[in-house]
Order: C-alpha cells, then sequence, then structure tokens
C-alpha cells in the first residue's frame, strides 16, 4: 500500500531561509517564526498521514453512491471531515470575523499541499468551500456574509462553483441557464450544470452553490452573466434551516479518478438564487474564486507527484534487479536494488528536482498573494496575475508527467492496482483540465497576461531575474557557472519568445497562440530554474555558516545542478518551437486531418 509522509524538512527550508518570510513587511509574517511554522505543519502533517492518506485508497475503489436522491461519501470520509473541522483546518487562513484563524494564505497553501498529497478528493471538500467563501467575502453583501460565511468556514455548509452546461465549458458565454428576477429581489434560476465537484453529499447540513446564469434581457454572450447564491436548503440569516430548494441532484459522473469526490450533474429547476455581486458582472466574480482555485490546483499537480516520488523511492530502494554495472552494490542477495541503475536515478531525480522546485515555486506565489491582499501591493497583484496561468498549466503538466514516471519504477506492478501507483496519476490527470483546461491557460497567459498594464508585470519579472542573477552571481565563479549563467540563458529564451511574439502576432495572431503552450512551459521552467538558483544560494550560505542540518543541504544543491544541467535547457527546444511560427501548426485543411 501507498505511503504519504508530509515534506516538512523542506517546507520549512523555503518558508524560513529561501523566502525568509519574518524578514518581509507583508502583515502577519513577523509572526511566522520557524517554532509556529514547525508546530502548524507537524500538527498537519500528522493529520495527512494517520487520517487522510489511509482513506485514500478506500475512497478510489468505494466512490460515492448515489440512491434514492442521496449522496454518500466513502467509508470514513465523514469522520475524517468531522476531525479537519474540530481542527480548525478549513478556515486556518480565513478572517476571525466568521470563525476563522486569520493566518496568512501562504500557511493555508502549505498545509493544502499535505493533505491534498495524502488524498486529492477528501480535500477538494473544503477546497472548493474556501473558494465559494471568499467569493462572498469579496463581492457579498453584509447580510449574504453574516448568513453564509460561518457556517462555510468552519465547513457546517460547503460550498461548489457552477459554470459548466453540457453544451458549454470554456465557452461560458454560451450558457443557457437563466436566473429571472422575482418581486422579492430574489432569482428563480433554471438549468443544469454538470461537472460540479462536491456537487452533493454527506459530510455537511447544506450545500451554497455559487451559480453562473444570465438574467433575460442582459448582454450577449458572457457579458450578459451573472453569480448567484443557490442554498441546497434555504437559510434564515441567523442560519436556521428551512425548506429544500429547487436543486437536485441528476446522477455522479464515472471519472477516470477522484473517485472519492462526488462529481455531479445539478438541475436547478425554479430554484431561489441571490445575486452575488453586480448584474451582469458574474465573470469578475466568479474569478475570485477561480483564480483561487487554480493556484489550488497547482498545488493539487504538485501534491500529487510528490506522493508518488515518494512511494517510487522507496520501491527502488526494496526492488532487487539487476547488477551494478560498476560494481556489486548487495553482494549477499541475488541483485541489487533498482536505485543503482543510473536510468532509474535519472527518472527520480527528475521527479525530485521537480518536486522541490514546484514548491518552492508555488509557496512563492502563495507569498505574492499576501503581499497583494495584505499589504496592497499591486506590483505583486500584477506578477501573481502573470504567474497564475503559469502555475496552473507548468505545475499540472509536469505534476502528471512525474506520476507517471514514478509509475515507471514499479514496471509491471505500477500498472497493478493493488500497487496504488495508477491512483496518483489518475487523480493528477483531472488537474490539467478543470479551473480552465492548460490550452487555455497558455492563451490566456499570452493573449492577455503577458500584454497586461503595457506589459509592465513580464518586465518586471524579468528584472527580477536579473537583479538576482547580479546579486547572487557575485557569490563565486562556480556558483555562477553552475547556477547563474544557466538561468540567465532561460532568461533571454523567455524574452526572445516574447519579442518573437511581438513582432510577429501583430501581422498574424496565429503565430503568437500556436507557440502559447511552448511559451507556458519555458515561463515555468525559467521560473523553477529562479527558484534553483534561489534555494541553491541558501544552501550554501547554510553549509558556509555551519548551520543546520548539512546532509540536507549537499542534497539540496545537488538536485540543485541536476535541474540546471538536465531540465533548464529544455527552454531552447520551447523557443525553437515558438519560433517556427504557425505555418507548420495551421498547414493542413480541417479535411486532411
Amino acid at each position: 500500500m501507498p505511503r504519504y509522509t508530509a515534506p516538512i524538512q523542506d517546507v520549512q527550508f523555503l518558508l524560513h531561509e529561501v523566502l525568509q518570510i519574518t524578514g518581509t513587511d507583508i502583515h502577519g509574517y513577523a509572526d511566522l517564526e520557524a517554532d509556529f511554522t514547525s508546530a502548524i505543519l507537524n500538527e498537519a502533517g500528522k493529520i495527512a498521514s494517520d487520517v487522510l492518506q489511509p482513506l485514500n485508497r478506500v475512497g478510489d475503489l468505494e466512490g460515492c453512491r448515489f440512491e434514492n436522491g442521496v449522496v454518500t461519501t466513502p467509508t470514513g470520509f465523514k469522520a475524517a471531515f468531522e476531525q479537519m473541522k474540530d481542527g480548525g483546518w478549513p478556515g486556518i487562513d480565513l478572517p476571525e470575523a466568521y470563525g476563522g484563524q486569520a493566518m496568512p494564505y501562504l500557511i493555508g497553501t502549505a498545509v493544502g499541499e499535505f493533505f491534498s498529497g495524502a488524498n486529492q478528493a477528501f480535500t477538494m471538500y473544503q477546497g472548493l468551500t474556501h473558494g465559494a467563501a471568499s467569493a462572498i467575502l469579496a463581492h457579498g453583501t453584509d447580510a449574504q456574509k453574516n448568513t453564509y460565511l460561518p457556517k462555510m468556514v468552519n465547513c457546517d455548509w460547503t460550498g461548489t462553483m457552477n459554470l459548466t452546461e453540457p453544451h458549454c465549458g470554456t465557452d461560458l458565454g454560451l450558457m443557457r441557464t437563466k436566473a429571472e428576477p422575482q418581486t422579492d429581489g430574489s432569482y428563480k434560476i433554471t438549468g443544469q450544470k454538470i461537472f460540479i465537484s462536491a456537487g452533493d453529499h454527506d459530510l455537511a447540513e447544506n450545500v451554497i452553490h455559487l451559480v453562473l446564469a444570465k438574467i433575460p434581457g442582459g448582454p450577449d454572450g458572457i457579458k450578459g452573466v451573472s453569480l448567484f447564491i443557490v442554498p441546497k436548503i434555504h437559510a434564515a440569516e441567523d442560519g436556521t434551516l428551512g425548506d429544500r430548494n429547487a436543486v437536485s441532484v441528476g446522477k455522479i459522473e464515472e471519472k477516470m479518478g477522484i473517485h472519492g469526490n462526488s462529481t455531479c450533474v445539478m438541475n436547478y429547476d425554479g430554484a431561489t438564487g441571490y445575486l452575488l455581486g453586480q448584474e451582469h458582472k458574474g465573470m469578475r466574480a466568479m474569478f475570485t474564486m477561480m483564480n483561487e482555485a487554480r493556484l489550488g490546483v497547482a498545488m493539487q499537480g504538485l501534491a500529487q507527484a510528490e506522493a508518488a516520488y515518494q512511494n517510487a523511492v522507496d520501491y527502488a530502494k526494496d526492488r532487487l534487479q539487476g547488477r551494478d554495472v560498476t560494481d556489486v552494490k548487495n553482494p549477499d542477495g541475488p541483485a541489487d536494488p533498482l536505485i543503482v541503475h543510473p536510468d532509474i536515478r535519472r527518472n527520480l531525480m527528475d521527479q525530485k528536482s521537480f518536486t522541490e522546485g514546484a514548491r518552492a515555486f508555488l509557496l512563492w506565489g502563495a507569498m505574492l498573494i499576501d503581499q497583494s491582499h495584505r499589504s496592497g501591493d499591486a506590483a505583486a497583484e500584477g506578477l501573481i496575475s502573470l504567474m497564475t496561468p503559469v502555475l496552473k498549466g507548468f505545475l499540472t503538466d509536469k505534476g502528471y508527467d512525474m506520476c507517471v514516471q514514478a509509475q515507471q519504477v514499479y514496471g509491471g506492478h505500477g500498472y497493478i492496482e493493488e500497487w496504488g501507483m495508477s491512483q496518483f496519476s489518475r487523480d493528477a490527470r483531472i488537474t490539467m483540465i478543470y479551473e480552465g483546461a492548460n490550452g487555455v491557460q497558455a492563451l490566456d497567459l499570452v493573449g492577455r497576461k503577458l500584454g497586461q498594464d503595457g506589459g509592465k508585470h513580464v518586465m518586471a519579472f524579468f528584472e527580477l531575474v536579473k537583479d538576482f542573477c547580479a546579486t547572487a552571481g557575485a557569490t563565486s565563479d562556480e556558483f555562477k557557472t553552475t547556477f547563474i549563467e544557466p538561468l540567465k540563458s532561460a532568461s533571454k529564451d523567455l524574452q526572445a519568445a516574447g519579442m518573437y511574439f511581438m513582432q510577429n502576432g501583430m501581422k498574424n495572431p496565429n503565430h503568437a497562440l500556436a507557440g502559447s503552450y511552448d511559451f507556458m512551459h519555458l515561463f515555468g521552467h525559467v521560473c523553477l530554474g529562479l527558484m534553483w538558483a534561489r534555494m541553491a544560494q541558501a544552501a550554501q550560505t547554510a553549509l558556509n555558516t555551519g548551520q543546520g542540518d548539512a546532509a540536507f543541504y549537499e542534497t539540496k544543491l545537488a538536485t540543485a545542478r541536476y535541474y540546471m544541467a538536465r531540465q533548464l535547457p529544455a527552454t531552447k527546444l520551447h523557443l525553437a518551437r515558438i519560433q517556427s511560427g504557425a505555418n507548420p501548426v495551421m498547414a493542413l485543411d480541417a479535411e486532411a486531418f
């Protein structure tokens, strides 16, 4: 059976030695001393390993049941959900005024990785609720906040987001769900939504749906979409529950993975809903939830890769296959362990260098969110807006790839369900699709984010890389050669790709759009290169001053060298593809496929 251990030491290293959080001026960060964050992370790690991870396989095998209009979650989920609630984990970074603990988003992200790595399907119930609560917090009236947030922050009530319909996914302007205004100020919501994660279940007494719908007579397309709060059960302002609303489950979707999460078809038959935010401004309100969800999905890609990697390492050390070509390592056994073979090492180093680099990137992104929200930093807001599609697209694409590579270490056993490795791949696969498929993330990056505010945010990123290289490059000749020069080269590739879009995209937009996916990955590699250079600098400083666990820092440096030598050069491949333009991509007529 697979196991999971929270990477607490690595997170502590990132928080206190790389990001140096207590030295920033972000509100609340001064309180995040190492002993304090260690206590939180250790407790979260215990819950992840002892409570959630044992239920991961249970959820995969049992799935959710839908009988007589009632959705039931897998065995053990309800008790675990109550334990999570009792610990206050769902509201760890939500406002105290509504029952949360008001910790930084950074801490919520760190513990969220642990929970998701242990059991992604389970963690989605509280994760989606967090996103819905954030949307109500940002756009709701005082009455809406007071009615819904105290119950949602502690997950007595859970939340969902309802966008997709059978005939439209990304193109939400095509939606047919209607919202008819009523004399009392409410609306009657009629339509069908599909792929609704945590759409209904037995974990909470109420489900608060955030539903996109069109008010008749509004603008055509996406400009006519509004957002509504539609509770499963009507609730009074004091939280007292009343009658059942006219919303029901049509069926539970049969999925490739995340079986423990109830992905539902939801039917709205004149259900009572309440406008959230302004009429015809639904996407503005929904994107509060969507942007948070995209960071959460990036975290899921990393978390599944980490869990798969841990088990692949265990197997590679234990499984005896073949002999080391240079020297027998296990003379008393019939063969040497898999981990002696260079190709297995390559495979594991790919995984290790990705997961640790991705974790640094994710936590840096969470820190930018705190810097924006807690300190009102507009530059940080612009930078995380630019980074969001990179985080979501790159971390989920590569996270899935790493799960497949971990499965490969097992050989044939990786394809056998009883070993549990296929679940990591199946659960990770959805992350590339939901909350905006990765192709859409790439289009958003190139089509919107790159030129946003006159391109000042991407220029700020290049300046950030340049400043780091100038400062860290003076550390030593070896550091400059190993880390700074490769990072500079990769950054130049990214700049060259952006220049190609500027010079050719105006004449033919397809030249930019055809290269958008490669650009997203090129950008992702540069970001991980920056993170690895920063981690290498912190590790070298620790070794030079004789502090901490020397073996940990030596390992960190070796992994950093691997990424710079073996992974970062991929930027040149992506640049070559981008500069080939749209012609090879668009050469065939549609009929020729």
